[in-house]
């Protein structure tokens, strides 16, 4: 393959789903499903065509080769050894620095090039071309794609991505099946199936895991040991200990974002803003006005230039702030009462059982209020301006979670500071981790599961239907690729043009390390509960991925953007409700009197922010040798743009001086 090596065989990874019909013959040439599976030979794609029950399947692989060269005409960036990232070019493939998995392209970059291929499919043809779909007829005209026509025609039901079996079952044997070692997960492997966000996010979900091992065991003795007269000593140290932990750990675990980054050849710092795209794949148009429409719009006078961008930024974030402020008023007004209500009827019910009834009837109840929120907040988005989707997502991630963190601690607070009932709240705490933390669990992986049957199930009847009962015994599906069609995609359950599943991953770590933090006074063993949850759910996750949905889209994000805010802002306020429970807790008399052991609380509150400060300040955010590796090659690229500048100032300097000559 003209020097640069083979990648083993072409898999299949993308199907495209068309409707089953009874094909009649000589009509070949005209047929619009026989055109697309000739044109897309034509450019190069390696074509199966399976019938399933109700659908004809086009699954599609690509030689190394076709890819390359569609790498090559998408200007696509990728580093090369010499340390810059410079436009993909074919011929000069060996300059460029392979994936961990020795591969050439990763995943993301492979499913980039496959839809600039498969859309690109276009009539080249200066003449209108007429193309047939049973007794239906339609014109292709020049320089339209014929797969963008097809959807537009209700003929192509999908296009999705398709599992790669081999690597699929490797993955299922050394992760998700894998209970050996708890933590251990093989992320550059992940990473290479796929992609950047969904590798990124099990990252921080196994160091998130193991770290959280050290406040877990800390609370497990809490609940273990008396310590008698130690005890008023004990909860400050333990509450001292977890605001270091959580600081310390998200400093390192930018480092370790950073070291990922490096390993995977992405060239996004961790502290980027959330419009940091990988390889600046942003596949969806910009949001609203861009830059230039704006200068098209208003004119390219330099002396407005100015005035007009800061108006255009200024509108958006006011139009964010309106929208903002419209959640917060619909939390205030619609779902405030809803939550003071359910707490209050948890004080004032006696029954255990009952109390424990109506924690699993809100719990489920607020699923709703959620739903609505979320549909509220995308449709504000729509009128924001972001500068991007990735943009827009991070809106929709703040919005959402303003919505979730009132619905899980509003009830909570209420115990915690009007009554001032540290057993009650002990109570809800277990309650509320418990129920939630299985009725998710339970959720995540039943829906899954009942959405693929039912979908199964209705495939059956159709076809039985149309046998018009000739069909008798046991229907099985024999093809994988029709099984993963019948699969739910792994999308969020609000906003998914916005997010995919990781959304809903992302809020359930979050609204879990907010209870654990922001009442670990009351409740030390919600520690160890957490961690074996997230031991759980690291295979969990790993099973639903690879087994209960189909291939995810990949994303470009290189961090965990919004979340990692989110997280430290849970953080900030962790201290600040300990503080209180601390007072709650050695003041039990209720007179809230300043005395010498108030009052050092006030004080350590302000100290333990300042730690937090301190360690994001004292903790660099990048190893050394991934800050020397860039230091390196920014002096590389450096040096070669110096010489081509040299060479062709030199170049133009002979021009100039025989052109003297001459005259």
């Amino acid at each position: 393959m003209n020097g640069h090596g083979e990648e083993g065989q072409s898999a299949f990874e993308i199907g495209v789903v068309v409707p089953r019909r009874v094909f009649k013959e000589g009509a070949e040439s005209d047929d619009c499903v026989e055109v697309l599976v000739d044109e897309f030979r034509k450019v190069g794609l390696i074509v199966d065509r399976v019938l399933g029950f109700q659908e004809e399947f086009l699954k599609l692989a690509s030689p190394l080769e076709t890819l390359g060269r569609a790498a090559a005409e998408l200007q696509l960036k990728k580093q090369t050894h010499i340390g810059m990232e410079l436009p993909f070019q074919w011929d000069e493939a060996q300059a460029f620095v392979r994936q961990p998995d020795g591969a050439l392209f990763s995943w993301c970059e492979r499913f980039h090039c496959y839809r600039h291929i498969i859309y690109g499919v276009m009539n080249k043809s200066n003449s209108v071309l007429t193309l047939k779909y049973d007794s239906k007829e339609f014109h292709w005209e020049p320089g339209e794609p014929l797969l963008r026509k097809l959807e537009l025609e209700g003929i192509i039901k999908e296009v999705f991505p398709l599992h790669d079996e081999i690597k699929r079952n490797q993955l299922l044997g050394s992760w998700a099946l894998n209970g050996w070692d708890f933590t251990r997960q093989p992320i550059d492997e992940i990473y290479s199936y796929f992609g950047t966000k969904i590798a990124t996010y099990f990252a921080f979900l196994g160091m998130y895991t193991r770290w959280i091992l050290f406040p877990a065991v800390f609370g497990l003795m809490l609940q273990l040991v008396d310590f008698g007269s130690m005890q008023v000593l004990v909860l400050p140290t333990f509450f001292i200990s977890i605001i270091v932990w959580a600081a310390l750990f998200f400093q390192f675990w930018k480092r370790k974002n950073s070291a990922l980054l490096a390993r995977w050849q992405i060239s996004c710092p961790v502290g980027a803003s959330p419009g940091c795209k990988f390889l600046e794949m942003e596949w969806s148009s910009l949001q609203l006005q861009s830059p230039v429409e704006l200068i098209k719009k208003w004119g390219s006078d330099k002396t407005k230039e100015k005035e007009l961008f800061q108006r255009e930024e200024w509108a958006g974030r006011l139009r964010r702030f309106r929208n903002d402020a419209i959640i917060i008023l619909s939390i205030i007004c619609l779902q405030l009462p809803f939550e003071l209500a359910y707490a209050h009827l948890y004080e004032v019910i006696g029954s255990e059982l009952m109390k424990f009834g109506l924690t699993v009837v809100y719990l489920f109840a607020i699923q709703y209020f959620n739903k609505i929120g979320g549909k509220i907040s995308v449709y504000l988005i729509k009128y924001e301006n972001n500068e991007s989707t990735e943009y827009s997502a991070d809106s929709l991630i703040y919005k959402v979670f303003g919505l979730y963190f009132m619905q899980s601690y509003i009830g909570i607070f209420y115990h915690a500071l009007l009554h001032r009932n540290i057993l009650t709240l002990r109570r809800v705490l277990i309650q509320r981790q418990i129920v939630s933390e299985v009725l998710e669990n339970l959720m995540e992986n039943s829906l899954p599961f009942l959405k693929y049957s039912y979908k199964k199930y209705r495939a059956i009847r159709k076809k039985r239907k149309r046998e018009k009962g000739s069909l008798v015994g046991k229907m099985q599906f024999n093809f994988r690729v029709e099984k993963e069609y019948l699969k739910p995609s792994y999308s969020a359950s609000v906003g998914e043009e916005l997010e995919d599943g990781l959304f809903d991953d992302f809020l359930e770590l979050a609204l879990q390390f907010g209870m654990i933090m922001m009442f670990a006074c009351a409740f030390p063993l919600a520690f160890v509960f957490a961690a074996l949850n997230n031991i759980a759910e690291i295979r969990t996750d790993a099973l639903k991925l690879l087994a209960m949905f189909r291939r995810p889209i990949p994303r470009a994000a290189a961090t965990i953007g919004a979340w990692l805010n989110i997280f430290q802002f849970l953080m900030v306020m962790s201290i600040c409700t300990n503080c209180v429970l601390l007072v709650c807790l050695y003041d039990q008399e209720g007179k809230w009197k300043i005395e010498p052991g108030l009052a050092a609380i006030f004080i350590m509150e302000h100290i333990l922010l300042l730690i937090k400060f301190v360690f994001s300040r004292i903790v660099p955010e990048e190893p050394a040798w991934v800050r020397a590796n860039r230091m390196k090659n920014t002096t590389q690229a450096q040096n070669v743009y110096s010489k081509q500048l040299l060479r062709s100032i030199s170049g133009n300097e002979k021009v100039f001086a025989s052109l003297e000559k001459i005259e």
